[in-house]
């Protein structure tokens, strides 16, 4: 349960798309399907849109927010969707770093694909909550599923690693 905690962080990964962090109360609807009404701000050093492409591309020490989860990348690649402006897919490059409360998520790069629901890191993925870590050569997450999935991304020498600590006990938190 942990680890899929640990992963749920990949949930917020690319929050570009109107994809809400899991709320108080529990909802039938695939967490996909609620959308946000939060305001995104996006700062970078540059942004070049292209209306007839669908894309706009950040580059630069971007840094993007959306309620409580900030998103870290040298670019960011914005598509949005053939016939709408909704997002379809958003992809964060180089050094990137996904924060969400107590959740961090570091990755070469994340991709976010609303058709299919998923969010994947590559690149040395990693994501930490406290002391507790997991990583792999690839880290899925299913948004609809709400289900995640750590690979060795096919290579036999390559192992994903999780490191689970046990709770700290009440007495020892409180004495400290």
């Amino acid at each position: 349960m942990k680890l899929h905690m640990l992963c749920i962080a990949m949930i917020y990964l690319l929050c570009l798309s109107p994809v809400l962090a899991a709320s108080a109360t529990p909802t039938k609807k695939p967490v996909n399907k609620v959308r946000s009404n939060l305001p995104i701000t996006i700062k970078s050093n540059e942004m070049t849109a292209d209306n007839t492409g669908k894309t706009a591309v950040f580059t630069g020490k971007v840094v993007a927010k959306q309620g409580d989860v900030t998103i870290f990348s040298d670019k960011l690649v914005v598509s949005y969707a053939e016939k709408s402006d909704e997002v379809d897919k958003v992809e964060a490059f180089g050094n990137v770093r996904i924060i969400q409360l107590n959740r961090t998520g570091f990755a070469d790069q994340a991709v976010y694909e609303r058709r299919n629901g998923r969010i994947v890191l590559t690149g040395n993925p990693r994501v930490v909550q406290g002391g507790d870590s997991i990583s792999g050569k690839v880290i899925t997450y299913y948004v609809d599923d709400d289900k995640s999935d750590v690979s060795s991304g096919g290579d036999p020498k390559a192992r994903v690693e999780a490191v689970i600590n046990p709770p700290a006990r009440k007495n020892d938190a409180g004495s400290r």
